[in-house]
């Protein structure tokens, strides 16, 4: 269907739309998830700085959106953070002020933000849940991501009380797959991951993994993380954030994920633990209980599946992936 028969009653903006996430939501839309009176527009930090409000606004006069997927954020890995804690601050409050105050200001229908589970607090119980965002400070390693995304939440609270505004948040835990940024510096653990085994699989030396490889996450493969980014668009009607994520039970070790890893890339060298290196957080499980009152059935892709699918892309896009 076109814009012209007049069915177009949804135009969604995709900030942050050539990246691991939007990457994947582009694709399930057009597999087939998409719908007649939906019209999708993906852009990236080469259409707007949104870091500017005068940018941001042109962007939003230019597409005049009804619905936002608000993706666009300054990411890092573990140590990328400990190093630049301002700067992600600074950056990631500029953006998500600018989106949410363009979409409030041109009467944007509703704006689901992406936060992170490195939000919660340092020192807590667990499994957490969406009821403990801000029951205490974050993990100092990346206190500078966490505030700012934890922000999110409270502009949702108040141009909803204020204003009637349908904006929500999702948190997602650890997301990897297709178009993930592989840099194995700034990277995330997964993709880092993944790149190292294809580097020592080329050079034949060992493979040396940051850390003790102890630490434990709940991994998401992003195609199911699209799938459920466009259920909350479409259905989810809370103001408060909901955890997209694996089970607890689903949750792996650092030595699991790199075992998963070796095998998807028939890696047979040596597998050695850096334990100079930081771990990070020792674990953040979190509750999916509230995501399963509403889908019950919802099926995630098996763990060793969609590493083995992600090696596979990263294998195949070696020479253009982000690394």
């Amino acid at each position: 269907m076109t814009e012209a028969t007049g069915l177009v009653a949804k135009r969604i903006l995709v900030t942050g739309g050539s990246g691991l996430v939007g990457r994947a939501i582009e694709k399930v839309v057009a597999d087939g998830e998409g719908r007649p009176d939906e019209k999708w527009i993906f852009v990236s930090s080469r259409d707007a700085d949104l870091t500017n409000a005068a940018e941001t606004k042109a962007l939003f006069e230019q597409h005049k959106p009804t619905h936002v997927i608000h993706l666009a954020a300054m990411v890092g890995g573990l140590f990328k953070n400990i190093r630049y804690n301002l700067d992600f601050w600074r950056r990631n409050v500029h953006i998500n002020d600018n989106v949410l105050h363009t979409a409030y200001e041109t009467g944007v229908q509703k704006v689901v933000s992406c936060l992170s589970t490195c939000i919660f607090p340092d020192k807590t119980t667990y499994p957490i849940d969406e009821s403990m965002i801000h029951n205490g400070p974050p993990h100092s390693s990346n206190f500078g991501y966490s505030y700012a995304k934890r922000m999110i939440d409270i502009q949702n609270r108040g141009y909803f009380e204020q204003h009637g505004c349908r904006f929500t948040a999702v948190i997602p835990t650890n997301v990897f797959g297709p178009h993930d940024n592989f840099n194995i510096e700034d990277g995330h653990v997964l993709p880092g991951l993944i790149h190292k085994v294809y580097l020592a699989k080329q050079s034949g030396s060992a493979l040396t993994v940051w850390g003790t490889g102890k630490p434990r996450r709940q991994f998401i493969y992003s195609l199911d993380l699209a799938r459920l980014f466009l259920w909350v668009l479409r259905e989810y009607d809370e103001v408060e954030p909901i955890i997209l994520s694996v089970g607890e039970e689903d949750e792996v070790s650092i030595r699991e994920a790199a075992e998963a890893i070796v095998e998807a890339m028939d890696f047979r060298g040596e597998l050695v633990f850096d334990t100079t290196k930081a771990d990070g957080q020792f674990k953040k499980t979190a509750s999916n209980a509230k995501l399963r009152h509403y889908l019950p059935g919802f099926q995630f892709t098996p763990f060793k599946q969609a590493v083995k699918e992600t090696c596979a892309w990263f294998s195949a896009n070696y020479a253009n992936a982000r690394k």
